[in-house]
């Protein structure tokens, strides 16, 4: 892929059905996250009213809803749906804006060839992607945890 026409079918294709797929998965994420939150939120301060209401299956349904709110935040703690959601959505963003630069010939685009253009804008949004899929992984495993714990210690002021 050279000149113009590549340039052109490089934004179009790689460019923007990677930032279509960023999206799609930023709002399901956000989406997922906000109904798991909502449901803990919600039940976690349903079950004492319910277990102190004296009316026949409260205990039933404090117990369900209890149950409920555990998975949530069980599931959530796996999957990690908020960092997944901010995480997606500042990668699509950075791969709008580096499009957006690319097009109009601004920020680390202006002042270059076409053909030095295109190269930088391959090599600047393929380095994007990388650095999302690495971050995924990162949430998605222990280092996640890791490097959360760390950060909390970091802010909390300690060692």
């Amino acid at each position: 892929m050279s000149g113009a026409g590549g340039a052109r079918e490089y934004v179009e294709t790689r460019l923007g059905q990677y930032q279509a797929w960023y999206d799609r998965k930023a709002v399901r994420s956000k989406g997922v996250y906000l109904r798991m939150r909502t449901l803990s939120v919600v039940g976690g301060a349903l079950v004492p009213v319910l277990v102190n209401l004296d009316v026949p299956f409260a205990r039933i349904t404090a117990t369900a809803l209890s149950l409920l709110v555990v998975v949530s935040v069980s599931l959530e703690s796996v999957y990690r749906f908020r960092e997944q959601w901010k995480n997606y959505r500042s990668t699509e963003q950075l791969l709008g804006h580096e499009r957006i630069y690319f097009e109009t010939g601004v920020g680390p685009y202006a002042g270059l060839s076409e053909a030095d253009a295109f190269t930088l804008l391959v090599s600047r949004v393929e380095r994007v992607i990388a650095n999302e899929n690495s971050a995924t992984l990162n949430v998605m495993t222990l280092g996640g945890q890791v490097n959360a714990d760390l950060e909390c210690r970091r802010v909390a002021g300690a060692p």
